[in-house]
């Protein structure tokens, strides 16, 4: 068997300088993405973690994206990597045989989660877990159609994406799948209108659209879906991926309205951080429908799904996050509300700042367009304002944030659950500074740094569109 050069062991990759890890980079995975971060200076090696905090070279860094939201206990905690470590000579992928922890998980999720769910299938992601419950949601209904909203997102594999309202994501990969329609998001007489038609498997909605760029729904719309879909015999999928197990402040965010939906999905912060691990939820009822018989109980499985290291980080989360009666999901809707009324009382004394919103330690800032900047500065403000903002509080201040995928006039904060009012406070203050030397400081600032890695690089207009 030829091997084309010495490979590289673990020691050696821990041992790599940035440039070698760039490189690598660069040549065998995604040269553009390589220079998208580079581009704001997100192009970073970090060295350790260790619950709120990331470092690089010893400097500590605030991460108030925690993964897209997967940390919500923070890194590497250390019950959760004690946890795993009980099952290590346990087989962990062996699928022709009943796992104790598997079951486990699967019912402890039935207890903890709303109204009647109970049959769990486990996968490796949030993608995965919204192309199972679709799957089951036509299966058990024996109809096509899928109702999405505009804005959402749902994933990037070929079902996912075909429910998630962006065109920019589903564009090169069209046609995607028949019967999917979109109708825009909080409308729900859109929904009726849609179901009258009485062909809807499901209809799949975010409680919180968060790459839409933390986007609520009004009061009462998430109870107003509930009652449509039971009237018009349609599924409610409801996707928690990121706002589930105690982000706003509730376990899930459904239950802040009392909602029971027929399907949940779940993955991101059910890892622990640890090991990626996703899940629908569904009833017993709809589960028979789908694959309840010897004939059908295989028709969709996952080879990584359930295994023995992933369940056991899931076990330990909720435990950890169900102790004390759930005070830390509580703690965290009381210091989202302290972090939303911080960052309020900001945007009262910057105009740079459009508008606050999000629910527990789910926020998002949205960011005003300057109407004096013209040409490339304006698209380049338009397109890559928050980046911007992001970009100057991790230089300037040490904090880790992003803007939100489907609108990058937002950025947004997912801290840990464990957060504290004084590590908030600090974001706020940091932010502010930023915010208060208006548009033409943050493009001057964040701008220029971003310009000279352009001119240094040799990037063109192109690349920048």
């Amino acid at each position: 068997m030829p091997v084309r050069g010495n490979l590289i062991s673990i020691d050696d990759a821990l041992n790599a300088s940035k440039s070698e890890v760039k490189e690598w980079f660069r040549e065998y995975i995604n040269p553009d993405l390589c220079l998208t971060l580079e581009l704001v200076g997100f192009d970073e090696v970090y060295d350790k973690a260790e619950g709120i905090t990331v470092y690089i070279d010893g400097k500590p860094y605030l991460d108030f994206l925690c993964g897209y939201g997967v940390a919500a206990l923070g890194h590497n905690h250390p019950k959760i990597i004690k946890e795993i470590y009980k099952v290590k000579e346990q087989p962990n992928f062996f699928q022709a045989a009943l796992s104790p922890l598997t079951a486990a998980l699967a019912r402890n999720l039935a207890l903890i989660t709303p109204g009647s769910l109970r049959k769990s299938f486990f996968c490796n992601s949030g993608a995965e877990a919204v192309e199972g419950a679709l799957k089951l949601a036509r299966a058990a209904t024996h109809r096509k159609k899928i109702i999405y909203t505009e804005n959402s997102f749902h994933g990037k594999t070929m079902g996912a994406l075909s429910a998630t309202g962006r065109g920019k994501y589903q564009a090169p990969f069209e046609p995607l799948l028949p019967d999917f329609e979109s109708i825009p998001f909080g409308d729900s007489e859109a929904l009726r209108e849609k179901l009258r038609e009485g062909d809807v498997a499901a209809f799949i909605v975010e409680p919180i659209q968060g790459e839409g760029g933390v986007i609520l729904p009004p009061e009462g719309y998430l109870k107003e879906l509930e009652k449509l879909c039971r009237e018009y015999e349609a599924l409610l999928i409801l996707d928690e991926i990121q706002t589930g197990l105690g982000r706003t402040g509730a376990m899930f965010a459904c239950e802040h309205e009392g909602v029971e939906p027929d399907i949940l999905c779940l993955a991101k912060a059910l890892s622990g951080a640890a090991i990626p691990i996703g899940v629908y939820i569904t009833t017993d009822e709809i589960w028979k429908k789908a694959y309840g018989s010897m004939e059908r109980c295989l028709l969709h499985t996952s080879t990584f799904g359930g295994n023995a290291w992933a369940c056991a980080a899931a076990l330990a989360t909720l435990d950890l996050l169900c102790r004390d009666k759930g005070r830390l999901i509580k703690e965290a809707g009381d210091k989202g509300e302290y972090f939303l009324n911080k960052l309020e009382s900001l945007k009262n004394r910057n105009p740079i700042v459009k508008e606050v919103r999000g629910k527990g330690l789910m926020i998002g800032m949205e960011f005003d367009q300057p109407k004096f900047l013209k040409g490339a500065l304006s698209d380049l403000f338009r397109k890559y304002s928050a980046s911007l903002v992001a970009s100057e509080l991790k230089d300037e201040y040490s904090v880790i944030t992003a803007y939100t995928l489907n609108n990058p006039n937002v950025i947004r904060f997912l801290p840990p659950l464990l957060v504290s009012t004084d590590q908030i406070d600090y974001v706020v203050e940091s932010l502010d500074k930023i915010c208060h030397r208006g548009f033409s400081g943050v493009v001057l600032g964040a701008g220029w740094k971003a310009g000279k890695r352009l001119i240094r690089k040799g990037f063109t207009r192109e690349y920048i569109e």
